[in-house]
């Protein structure tokens, strides 16, 4: 299969070696979470819900009482793909899904304004059509944010692959299962530090730092959209308020 097509440069679903698929996204969309959103990279539909700062319920999971405990659990919604497999609780691909999003967001929440309490980040695929890790990173920014969370800076995901010897913006599920190499990055947007870098395949120095930089400006793009959809909300909330 030809995912780029060598005469016209266009990839499978229309979009240029270096365009993103459409991005939306919805605050507030859980009633009883503390903070919540949907976010969407093209078919891939996330949700996230965070619930806290609260009081820690396991004291043994407590590391550090001068720091907030943030714990995180993925999960993929049963119809999210075509297969119909069921796949068990906890199995190995969700419990390391679960420590990225943790770890990349621990980089970016002020644990240390509250210690002695936990927060927690459930995370679950609605459709997935690639990218759900960095969907999945993007909409738990946004509802910690909605949940008022301090951070030190939004942080942003994006991912980028490598096929027929040209760089990728953003893979669908066709573009990341060919066996290309793909690179996720997740950064600091305004800070520029990346906290997650990924990558399951190798790549020529040159070609690795091309496709990184190719993720790096789609989590800078992501970062762009995710204040406007903030600054947006905030506007509403206004008006409600009258």
């Amino acid at each position: 299969m030809e995912y780029v097509d060598p005469l016209t440069g266009f990839r499978i679903d229309g979009r240029r070696p270096n365009e993103m698929r459409q991005l939306k996204a919805e605050i507030g969309v859980v009633a009883r979470a503390d903070g919540s959103a949907l976010f969407e990279m093209g078919n891939t539909r996330v949700i996230a819900a965070v619930y806290g700062p609260r009081e820690v319920q396991n004291k043994g999971q407590q590391v550090n009482s001068k720091e907030a405990l943030v714990r995180c659990e993925y999960r993929m919604a049963e119809f999210s793909t075509g297969d119909r497999r069921r796949k068990p609780k906890g199995d190995r691909r969700s419990t390391e899904i679960s420590l990225v999003i943790r770890q990349t967001m621990e980089a970016s929440i002020l644990t240390h304004l509250m210690p002695r309490s936990q927060i927690d980040i459930f995370v679950q695929v609605l459709q997935a059509d690639g990218g759900t890790r960095s969907a999945c990173i993007n909409a738990a920014t946004l509802a910690l944010v909605d949940a008022g969370i301090p951070m030190r800076d939004i942080v942003t995901s994006c991912s980028a692959g490598y096929l027929c010897s040209t760089p990728l913006l953003d893979l669908n599920y066709l573009e990341d299962s060919a066996g290309g190499a793909d690179v996720t990055v997740g950064i600091l947007a305004k800070m520029d530090k990346v906290t997650l870098l990924q990558m399951d395949a190798k790549l020529p120095m040159d070609t690795f730092e091309n496709v990184m930089g190719l993720a790096i400006e789609g989590c800078k793009a992501i970062a762009t959209y995710i204040r406007q959809v903030l600054l947006d909300n905030t506007k509403q909330l206004e008006c409600r308020r009258g």
